[in-house]
């Protein structure tokens, strides 16, 4: 007979399915918009259907539990890192070309085949305008619980040099190169995004900490690793590749979820009946 979980527990349990269940989220609003919209070039441009409330919605969700989840040492960096990118890929849309989404007018200006259309830009700047000052005051707290002596000293100010940095980044480009942040600001936060993902996954797979962990799973989250890695860096290859109407951005997205959803739910495994759940503890 099993003991009864703690309340921690439970916590840490349902962060992680959480964020598993974020990509369920995304298949099924994909899924459900496909009679209206069609199979498009990338669930990116799901975007710009009526799936783009659940797709926003849970990518958001999802970073909110890496705040939650992150503990110490190099991953609760990296997990603090991956909850500032994340917002950038819901809020801004992906550059599309004319006509590759049914009912959108998405006539590119200065004859560019691809952009986001103007009818985005006050949706777009209210999003980073929102994401910038939710994130200054998460910093200011992060700093105030720093001084206090309530979290970890070297972590913390790694993660928050880290974070301001990224804020600049975005900030900076937002307003004073608009056209150039709108074209690559979803590209580049998606790739930093599965990229420290990847890197997440091989800490688990290699740290002091992962002795704990059967050889197998140290296994499957060093494949998982190189998997994550191997599709970002290949995007540029498969980008523009397509079978038909299926185009090779889109199965490389389907696959990176599904790989992000395999390592979280493995972990809920590995973590289940933790008491003091591991990522809490690592240095």
């Amino acid at each position: 007979m099993s003991r009864p979980s703690t309340s921690l527990q439970r916590t840490y349990r349902y962060l992680r399915l959480a964020i598993a269940g974020s990509v369920v989220v995304v298949f099924a609003g994909v899924a459900v918009s496909l009679p209206r919209v069609g199979l498009l070039p990338s669930i990116s441009h799901y975007y710009y259907s009526p799936g783009n409330t659940v797709f926003v919605g849970a990518l958001i969700a999802v970073a909110v539990c890496f705040f939650a989840l992150s503990g110490r040492g190099a991953e609760r960096v990296l997990l603090d890192v991956a909850a500032v990118i994340l917002p950038l890929v819901a809020i801004v849309p992906t550059v599309i070309s004319p006509g590759s989404v049914p009912g959108i007018d998405s006539t590119c200006a200065r004859g560019a085949r691809t952009c986001v259309p103007e009818s985005f830009d006050a949706a777009v700047d209210t999003g980073i305008l929102t994401y910038l000052v939710v994130a200054l005051v998460a910093v200011a707290v992060a700093v105030a619980l720093l001084l206090s002596g309530e979290v970890e000293r070297s972590g913390t100010l790694l993660s928050l040099a880290i974070s301001v940095a990224i804020l600049l980044v975005v900030g900076l480009f937002w307003w004073l190169a608009r056209d150039v942040f709108l074209r690559w600001a979803h590209l580049g936060a998606a790739v930093a995004f599965f990229s420290v993902i990847a890197a997440v996954a091989l800490i688990n797979a290699i740290a002091p900490a992962a002795d704990d962990a059967p050889r197998w799973l140290r296994r499957v989250y060093i494949a998982i690793a190189v998997a994550l890695a191997a599709g970002v860096l290949g995007l540029p290859l498969y980008g523009e590749a397509h079978v038909g109407s299926v185009y090779g951005v889109l199965v490389g997205e389907v696959v990176a979820l599904a790989l992000f959803a395999a390592f979280w739910i493995l972990q809920s495994v590995q973590y289940w009946r933790a008491d003091d759940p591991s990522i809490m503890t690592r240095d």
